[in-house]
């Protein structure tokens, strides 16, 4: 049993691109999915998919690289975790760097980036920033 799937998710794609991989393999989860959309919806990684059946459900992640094999992905970091949430309404959302980067917010309309939940006018707890 994980503590905080979202900073096991964040971890294994940190190393995984240090690594330079093309790809990562988890356990399944919701909460892992949608985030892994909303990193594809802003660009950051090709795309998510699961696979397996049942308990043994994965969920795989392939990794963005720019054409001379940059990362895309610079840094990745967690905001909130369980022990500490961290909530913000929508005029109070953080830029990250100027509006380079993003911050993914769990909203009571799912998962969102930082530039989509100003559009529906929507705050919630800020879940990681990227850039």
């Amino acid at each position: 049993m994980l503590t905080d799937p979202i900073a096991d998710m964040l971890t294994r794609m940190r190393n995984a691109i240090r690594n330079r991989a093309d790809e990562v393999t988890m356990p399944y989860s919701r909460v892992r999915k949608n985030l892994a959309e909303v990193l594809q919806r802003e660009g950051y990684v090709r795309g998510a998919k699961a696979g397996g059946e049942g308990a043994k459900r994965t969920l795989t992640v392939q990794l963005k690289y720019g054409p001379l094999g940059e990362q895309v992905i610079q840094r990745i970091q967690r905001i909130s975790s369980p022990g500490c949430r961290f909530y913000r309404g929508v005029d109070e959302l953080p830029r990250v760097l100027g509006g380079l980067g993003i911050v993914v917010i769990s909203t009571s309309k799912g998962m969102l980036s930082d530039r989509e939940a100003r559009a529906k006018r929507l705050g919630g707890e800020l879940v990681c920033k990227v850039w």
